[in-house]
Parts: structure tokens; sequence; C-alpha cells
């Protein structure tokens, strides 16, 4: 995976957190009816609301891998790439984390590179039980070689 498909799977990653359904508190409810206003009271009154479309499973799937990407990263570097996939400009991301624009640029960079490197590169295998050697084994070897 390069860098700029990286950056693409945050930014997706981040569209796909706002196109999630809202948090609701159950158990609160109102008993009034609903007020019913003539198009001349309702104008303005409430802020226009579009139905949100549901991501499909296999976008919150991507979704939460790019979370795990996030904790490879140090805390800061992490919130910068976040803000970024979430659109924000570097002004307010400088105010944030308290450095310069050229700094934040480059923490970002080498954050994506880091995370491609890290998915490019070839998985490692995990050490059996027969491929380690105790410490007792070790320890007893070394005191053999060193009195003789």
């Amino acid at each position: 995976m390069t860098p700029t498909e990286v950056e693409t799977r945050f930014e997706e990653a981040a569209a796909t957190l706002r196109r999630l359904p809202g948090v609701r508190v159950p158990g609160y409810f109102s008993t009034w009816p609903p007020i019913i206003r003539s198009i001349h009271e309702a104008f303005g009154w409430e802020p226009a609301r579009f139905a949100r479309i549901p991501p499909t499973a296999a976008a919150i799937s991507r979704m939460e891998e790019t979370f795990t990407w996030l904790t490879w990263l140090e805390p800061d570097d992490a919130r910068i790439v976040w803000l970024r996939a979430e659109g924000v400009r570097w002004k307010p991301i400088c105010w944030r984390i308290g450095i310069s624009r050229a700094t934040a640029w480059r923490r970002w960079a080498a954050s994506l590179i880091m995370i491609s490197n890290r998915l490019s590169a070839p998985p490692t295998r995990a050490k059996g039980k027969g491929n380690t050697k105790s410490i007792t084994a070790i320890s007893r070897k070394e005191r053999r070689d060193d009195a003789a």
C-alpha cells in the first residue's frame, strides 16, 4: 500500500464515521404531541436535516481496520493524521498541537509512510515452542563452557 492509498483509506474512514447513525440515550421521550407549524412559521425555525445513508458493513470493517493503524502512531501524530482525514485545515491543527505547519506536514507524511511500510512488510512468523531455548538450558551450557 502506498502512502496515498493510506491517506485515501483514512479519508474514507472519516466519511464512514460521519455516516453512522447518531447515538441516542434510551428512556427519554415526550408525551406532548408534535407542534405542527405553518409554512410561514416553520421557515428557518430548525436547521434542515438530511437523511443519513448508512454505510455498508464492508465500509465499517475498513474503518475499524484504519483505527488499528492509528494505534501504531504516537498520540500527536495520530491526531494529526485523523484531523487531516476529517478535512481540517493545517492552521487549526497547528494551533491544537502547538507546532509549526512544516513540522505538522512532516509528521503527517512520516506517519503515512510508516503505516504504508508496516502494511507492505511481509508478515513475521511467530516462533513456535521448538524454536526457543529455555533460560535454564542456556545458563547450564554457559556454566559448562566457563568451567572448562
